[in-house]
């Protein structure tokens, strides 16, 4: 398979919501091309709505150094900070995210699935 299409069946299990199954087929993605800005952005939404906080704040600081004008990248950022009850930190990028017209949320979405059960 190319990497373009590991890339695609990492966005259906994304999609599908199988959130660990999209991370797998990623992470070595990234680790060949860690300036292929898709991937380490996908790797990260995996990550964060896997709850693999450390690992989702890692790809989303990856993804502010590769595009430092992408706002939502900071706002991704944020949101993980705040997961893991680092308030203050996060309010640095919320207000980065903010200045860059990056629309803020306090909705987050998590999900569980069998995977990370076993």
């Amino acid at each position: 398979m190319t990497t373009y299409e590991d890339y695609q069946r990492a966005t259906m299990f994304f999609d599908a919501k199988d959130y660990i199954s999209a991370a797998r087929i990623l992470t070595p993605i990234v680790a060949a091309d860690p300036s292929n800005r898709a991937a380490v952005e996908l790797l990260g939404r995996a990550y964060f709505h896997s709850a693999q906080l450390s690992r989702a704040e890692e790809a989303f600081r990856r993804l502010v150094e590769l595009d430092p004008g992408n706002g939502w990248a900071y706002e991704a950022l944020a949101r993980s900070l705040e997961r893991q009850s680092r308030h203050d930190e996060a309010a640095r990028h919320r207000k980065l995210a903010q200045a860059m017209g990056a629309d803020t949320s306090t909705e987050i979405e998590v999900s569980v699935t069998a995977g990370n059960l076993a």
